[in-house]
């Protein structure tokens, strides 16, 4: 990956956490983080990783909100980050860390010592 993309993948995840943290209300959404961005490279698409700290309708709305507002936060994005083309976002969520999570419990159950009969 160039070092170009590599920036410009970091200044989209920095954008776009900032706004998504001043546009969506944590209420009704959860706290809404994004982890990640995968730019094309043509920088014409990017999918934009989140995670929902949240109970699971959080998370159902978080990601409905996301996508319902996907060209006005793609507005936002235009205006903070000056870019040839703006990308056009989607946004998935990222289970990468509660994956990882549930396989440190295995590890850890794995390491107790069984109780003696």
């Amino acid at each position: 990956m160039s070092l170009r993309l590599q920036r410009v993948r970091e200044l989209l995840k920095r954008e776009i956490g900032e706004i998504v943290r001043r546009e969506i209300p944590v209420g009704e959404c959860g706290l809404i983080s994004v982890n990640d961005v995968d730019v094309s490279s043509d920088l014409h698409s990017a999918v934009v990783f989140i995670g929902v700290l949240g109970n699971a309708d959080q998370q159902k709305r978080a990601v409905e909100v996301l996508r319902d507002n996907r060209k006005r936060l793609q507005g936002l994005v235009a205006r903070g980050v000056i870019l040839k083309y703006t990308p056009q976002l989607r946004f998935v969520v990222d289970d990468s860390i509660e994956r990882g999570n549930r396989v440190l419990r295995i590890l850890e159950d794995l390491d107790k010592p069984e109780p003696q009969t």
